[in-house]
């Protein structure tokens, strides 16, 4: 049975997301602040956290980044605020998602589910047979792992999914909207930035030199690829 943190420091919000997910059986954890949900996902085994951005004594962005050293369980983040910049900044701390308030009830239940699915396949390794090597990078689709030069790397299960969907055709440039469409299966409005960070977060850990990057590149005005290279 998955179990869900929600973090929000208006009770009635935490309410409202448990009412909101009782269709599925989950087991709910509660914080009231960042401090709390940072306890909570060190003592507990959570698929899941809902984190609301603004909080007293440690606020979502904090917390946050604290969970990120130990855990990468998907956290997305609660904001009253629907401008891009919100949500690149979520995501910039390690966030997966966001949902903005007010929520729509079905929406959240989509995220979860998605987010959830994604991480407990992880999880469990989703049995295949399936590699993927270039150069000094190895996905292992069994194993749910990526090495680096022989160094296993911790991703997040959208960082994985990036890297997978892009390794999986060397050579060939995706748009940000492709990306998105291919890796979260949603309608790809406005996510160009979304794309981009995860780009990013992806870069700085399979990459020496994430400025000027051996795999990952930027075709301007076009999208990303994975370059092949010589092998």
């Amino acid at each position: 049975m998955p179990s869900i943190l929600i973090c929000d420091d208006e009770k009635d919000i935490v309410n409202a997301l448990k009412i909101y997910l009782s269709d599925e059986d989950y087991i709910f954890y509660e914080a009231f602040n960042g401090k709390e949900a940072v306890d909570i996902c060190s003592a507990h085994d959570i698929d899941l956290v809902l984190m609301d951005l603004m909080m007293p004594i440690m606020d979502g962005i904090v917390a946050t980044s604290k969970i990120r050293e130990f855990s990468n369980v998907p956290i997305i983040m609660l904001t009253a605020k629907s401008e891009d910049t919100d949500k690149v900044l979520g995501l910039t701390i390690g966030a997966d998602d966001y949902v903005t308030k007010p929520f729509n009830p079905v929406e959240v239940s989509a995220r979860v589910k998605s987010q959830l699915r994604r991480y407990l396949k992880f999880g469990g390794g989703e049995k295949t047979n399936d590699k993927l090597v270039i150069g000094g990078i190895e996905l292992d689709d069994r194993a749910k792992e990526v090495t680096v030069d022989g160094n296993l790397v911790s991703l997040t299960p959208k960082e994985y999914e990036i890297l997978k969907f892009l390794m999986s055709n060397p050579n060939k440039v995706y748009s940000p909207r492709e990306i998105y469409s291919g890796v979260w299966n949603e309608n790809p409005i406005g996510t160009d930035n979304i794309v981009a960070v995860h780009i990013r977060h992806l870069r700085e850990k399979i990459e020496i030199n994430p400025t000027e990057p051996r795999y990952i590149k930027v075709v301007f005005g076009q999208g990303y690829k994975f370059e092949r290279g010589r092998d």
